[in-house]
C-alpha cells in the first residue's frame, strides 16, 4: 500500500494511492484519524484500509491535490551520518573523520515538510542536499536483534536530509544544522513494508536542476536498516511512528570540488525506485 496525507480546502486528509487516484480514508476516521494512529494500528489498521479500498473508488486525482508529509509530527526523527563508504571517503577529504561507531543525530520533527514543499534556507549560507531512504517504525522496539528488526518496520519513504553545513558544525551533535524549518521534506507517501521485502536493493538518486548528483543503491549501506534498528533500540525505545533516515551516498554538494551548494531557485529531486520521487525548490 501507498498511504499518504493531502490537503483538501486547507484540511488535512488521509488517503490510499490507487493507480493515479486517491481513495479517501474518512470512513475509518473514528478509529484511525491520523497516519500515526494507522501506523500504531499495524496489521489490523491495514486490513481495514484494504477492505475499504476493495469497495471504494478514487475520489481525488493525485495531480490535483497538494501532498503533505505522510505522517504528522512523530516522536523522533533520527538520522545516521556517514553510512555509505564513498560518502565517508568524500567527507574525509573535507576533513571529517570516519566514525568508529554508528553516528546518529536528531532532526527535530518541526523540520518536516511535504514532498513538494519549498525549502527555506533560513540563515544558512551553506545549504546542501542528502537523498536518503526513510523508515517508519511500526512496532515498539527495545533491545531487538538485527534478526528481529524487520518485524518492527511499518514502511518506507523518500527523504531529503537538507543540511545547513555551516550551522551543522556549531555543535558536535549536528542537530541544529539538520533541523531548520522545512529542512525535512519526506514522502511522497509511505510504502508499507510488505511491498518492499528487500529495502537493501533500491536505486537512489538525487538531481539538482536536472543534473545527476547522487546515484547509488541502498545495498551500499555500511550498516543496514536492521543493524541500525538493533543499535538504536539497545540504547532507547523506538516507538510506532518514529522515523529513521538511513544515510546518504556520495555526491553531496559540500564535498564537490569546487563545492556545489544550493542557492535560491534550485530544484532538488530525490528519487528511490519502487517508492517514488520528492521534489523541492529552494525558496
Amino acid at each position: 500500500m501507498r498511504l499518504l496525507r493531502f490537503t483538501d480546502n486547507g484540511r488535512p486528509r488521509l488517503g490510499l494511492l490507487q493507480d493515479d487516484g486517491i481513495v479517501i480514508l474518512d470512513a475509518l476516521s473514528a478509529k484511525y484519524p491520523t497516519m500515526l494512529s494507522i501506523v500504531s494500528g499495524g496489521a489490523e489498521a491495514l486490513k481495514s484500509i484494504e477492505e475499504l479500498a476493495s469497495n471504494s473508488k478514487p475520489t481525488f486525482d493525485l495531480k490535483e491535490v497538494r501532498l503533505l508529509a505522510p505522517i504528522e509530527q512523530p516522536g523522533k526523527y533520527l538520522a545516521i551520518g556517514m553510512n555509505y563508504k564513498k560518502h565517508v571517503e568524500e567527507s574525509a577529504r573535507g576533513g571529517v573523520a570516519a566514525p568508529a561507531n554508528q553516528m546518529w543525530f536528531n532532526k527535530q520533527t518541526t523540520c518536516l515538510a511535504g514532498p513538494y514543499d519549498a525549502i527555506d534556507p533560513g540563515v544558512t549560507e551553506r545549504l546542501d542536499y542528502e537523498a536518503e531512504l526513510g523508515v517508519v517504525i511500526g512496532k515498539t522496539a527495545k533491545s531487538v536483534s538485527a534478526e528481529q528488526a524487520k518485524n518492527h518496520v511499518f514502511g518506507y519513504f523518500v527523504a531529503n536530509d537538507v543540511s545547513a553545513r555551516d550551522w551543522q558544525f556549531h555543535s558536535p551533535t549536528f542537530t541544529i544544522g539538520k533541523s531548520f524549518d522545512t529542512h525535512g521534506p519526506i514522502g511522497p507517501w509511505i510504502v508499507t513494508a510488505d511491498e518492499l521485502p528487500d529495502p537493501h536493493s533500491l536505486r537512489l538518486r538525487c538531481y539538482v536542476n536536472g543534473e545527476l548528483r547522487q546515484d547509488s543503491n541502498t545495498g551500499q549501506m555500511i550498516y543496514n536498516i536492521w543493524a541500525q534498528i538493533a543499535y538504536l533500540s539497545t540504547a532507547f525505545t523506538l516507538q510506532p511512528g518514529d522515523l529513521i533516515a538511513t544515510g546518504t551516498p556520495e555526491g553531496v554538494g559540500a564535498a564537490m570540488v569546487p563545492p556545489k551548494l544550493l542557492t535560491r531557485g534550485d530544484v532538488v529531486k530525490c528519487e528511490i525506485e519502487k517508492i517514488g520521487v520528492i521534489e523541492n525548490t529552494v525558496s
